[in-house]
Protein backbone atom coordinates (compact mmCIF):
# COMPACT_ATOMS: atom_id res chain seq x y z
CA UNK A 1 0.00 0.00 0.00
CA UNK A 2 2.80 2.44 0.85
CA UNK A 3 4.42 1.67 -2.49
CA UNK A 4 1.15 2.44 -4.31
CA UNK A 5 0.84 5.77 -2.50
CA UNK A 6 4.46 6.69 -3.31
CA UNK A 7 3.93 5.84 -6.98
CA UNK A 8 0.79 7.98 -6.98
CA UNK A 9 2.74 10.86 -5.43
CA UNK A 10 5.63 10.51 -7.88
CA UNK A 11 3.26 10.68 -10.87
CA UNK A 12 1.48 13.62 -9.22
CA UNK A 13 4.67 15.69 -8.98
CA UNK A 14 5.79 14.71 -12.46
CA UNK A 15 5.39 17.31 -15.20
CA UNK A 16 4.36 14.40 -17.44
CA UNK A 17 1.16 13.80 -15.57
CA UNK A 18 0.54 15.65 -12.33
CA UNK A 19 -2.49 14.45 -10.34
CA UNK A 20 -4.32 13.93 -13.63
CA UNK A 21 -2.23 10.80 -14.07
CA UNK A 22 -1.33 10.03 -10.45
CA UNK A 23 -4.94 9.58 -9.38
CA UNK A 24 -5.94 7.05 -12.08
CA UNK A 25 -2.73 5.07 -11.48
CA UNK A 26 -3.31 5.10 -7.72
CA UNK A 27 -6.93 4.06 -8.08
CA UNK A 28 -5.83 0.92 -9.93
CA UNK A 29 -4.12 -0.25 -6.75
CA UNK A 30 -5.66 -1.74 -3.62
CA UNK A 31 -4.93 1.42 -1.61
CA UNK A 32 -7.75 3.41 -0.04
CA UNK A 33 -9.14 5.73 -2.76
CA UNK A 34 -9.45 8.63 -0.30
CA UNK A 35 -5.78 8.26 0.67
CA UNK A 36 -4.90 8.18 -3.03
CA UNK A 37 -6.79 11.45 -3.57
CA UNK A 38 -5.10 13.21 -0.63
CA UNK A 39 -1.63 11.92 -1.56
CA UNK A 40 -1.98 13.00 -5.20
CA UNK A 41 -3.40 16.40 -4.23
CA UNK A 42 -0.69 17.17 -1.66
CA UNK A 43 2.10 16.05 -4.01
CA UNK A 44 0.71 18.20 -6.81
CA UNK A 45 0.39 21.25 -4.53
CA UNK A 46 4.05 20.89 -3.49
CA UNK A 47 5.09 21.52 -7.09
CA UNK A 48 4.28 25.25 -6.80
CA UNK A 49 6.86 26.21 -4.13
CA UNK A 50 9.52 24.01 -5.70
CA UNK A 51 8.93 25.50 -9.15
CA UNK A 52 8.90 29.07 -7.79
CA UNK A 53 12.23 28.42 -6.08
CA UNK A 54 13.60 26.94 -9.30
CA UNK A 55 12.39 29.85 -11.42
CA UNK A 56 13.64 32.48 -8.96
CA UNK A 57 17.09 31.01 -8.30
CA UNK A 58 18.18 28.07 -10.43
CA UNK A 59 16.64 29.24 -13.72
CA UNK A 60 18.73 32.42 -13.70
CA UNK A 61 21.90 30.36 -13.44
CA UNK A 62 20.91 27.98 -16.26
CA UNK A 63 19.93 30.83 -18.61
CA UNK A 64 23.65 31.30 -19.26
CA UNK A 65 23.61 28.19 -21.47
CA UNK A 66 22.30 28.68 -24.97
CA UNK A 67 20.42 25.37 -25.27
CA UNK A 68 18.69 25.82 -21.93
CA UNK A 69 17.80 29.41 -22.77
CA UNK A 70 16.35 28.33 -26.13
CA UNK A 71 14.17 25.71 -24.42
CA UNK A 72 13.13 28.11 -21.65
CA UNK A 73 12.05 30.71 -24.19
CA UNK A 74 10.02 28.10 -26.07
CA UNK A 75 8.25 27.07 -22.83
CA UNK A 76 7.67 30.72 -21.89
CA UNK A 77 6.12 31.50 -25.28
CA UNK A 78 3.77 28.49 -25.00
CA UNK A 79 2.77 29.43 -21.45
CA UNK A 80 2.09 33.02 -22.45
CA UNK A 81 0.08 31.94 -25.48
CA UNK A 82 -2.04 29.47 -23.53
CA UNK A 83 -2.67 31.51 -20.40
CA UNK A 84 -2.21 35.18 -21.21
CA UNK A 85 -5.79 36.15 -22.12
CA UNK A 86 -7.43 34.22 -19.29
CA UNK A 87 -5.03 35.37 -16.60
CA UNK A 88 -4.76 39.00 -17.64
CA UNK A 89 -8.52 39.34 -18.05
CA UNK A 90 -9.70 37.38 -15.01
CA UNK A 91 -6.65 37.46 -12.70
CA UNK A 92 -7.01 35.06 -9.76
CA UNK A 93 -10.07 33.35 -11.25
CA UNK A 94 -8.43 33.00 -14.66
CA UNK A 95 -5.34 31.38 -13.15
CA UNK A 96 -7.50 29.08 -11.04
CA UNK A 97 -9.58 28.00 -14.04
CA UNK A 98 -6.47 27.52 -16.18
CA UNK A 99 -4.97 25.18 -13.58
CA UNK A 100 -8.30 23.45 -12.93
CA UNK A 101 -8.94 22.19 -16.47
CA UNK A 102 -7.75 18.55 -16.41
CA UNK A 103 -6.17 18.41 -19.86
CA UNK A 104 -2.52 18.28 -20.96
CA UNK A 105 -0.79 21.65 -20.99
CA UNK A 106 -2.67 23.05 -18.03
CA UNK A 107 -1.96 22.43 -14.38
CA UNK A 108 0.38 23.60 -11.70
CA UNK A 109 3.52 23.60 -13.84
CA UNK A 110 1.94 25.87 -16.45
CA UNK A 111 0.23 27.89 -13.71
CA UNK A 112 3.52 28.43 -11.89
CA UNK A 113 5.30 29.46 -15.08
CA UNK A 114 2.44 31.89 -15.81
CA UNK A 115 2.77 33.24 -12.24
CA UNK A 116 6.45 33.85 -12.84
CA UNK A 117 6.05 35.36 -16.33
CA UNK A 118 3.16 37.68 -15.44
CA UNK A 119 4.58 38.69 -12.03
CA UNK A 120 1.48 37.58 -10.15
CA UNK A 121 1.58 38.04 -6.37
CA UNK A 122 2.84 34.72 -4.97
CA UNK A 123 0.33 34.16 -2.15
CA UNK A 124 -2.57 34.86 -4.49
CA UNK A 125 -1.07 32.61 -7.16
CA UNK A 126 -0.47 29.81 -4.65
CA UNK A 127 -4.11 30.01 -3.57
CA UNK A 128 -5.35 30.02 -7.19
CA UNK A 129 -3.10 27.06 -8.08
CA UNK A 130 -4.14 25.10 -4.98
CA UNK A 131 -7.86 25.62 -5.61
CA UNK A 132 -7.39 24.76 -9.29
CA UNK A 133 -5.46 21.59 -8.40
CA UNK A 134 -8.17 20.62 -5.91
CA UNK A 135 -11.01 20.89 -8.40
CA UNK A 136 -9.00 19.25 -11.17
CA UNK A 137 -8.19 16.38 -8.81
CA UNK A 138 -11.85 16.06 -7.79
CA UNK A 139 -12.92 15.90 -11.45
CA UNK A 140 -10.37 13.20 -12.23
CA UNK A 141 -10.99 11.28 -8.99
CA UNK A 142 -14.79 11.22 -9.38
CA UNK A 143 -14.53 10.29 -13.05
CA UNK A 144 -12.21 7.37 -12.38
CA UNK A 145 -14.07 6.25 -9.26
CA UNK A 146 -17.25 6.09 -11.34
CA UNK A 147 -15.60 4.03 -14.08
CA UNK A 148 -13.46 1.90 -11.75
CA UNK A 149 -14.21 -1.82 -11.97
Amino acid sequence: MIEDILITMMWSISPLGEAKVGIPIGLQSEANPYVIFVAAFIANVLVFPVMIFFLDHVNRYFLRWRNYKKGALWVAKRAKKGAKDKIQKYGFWGLMLFVMIPVPGTGVYAGTIATYLFNIERKQAFAANTIGIFFSSVIVWVTFMFFKD
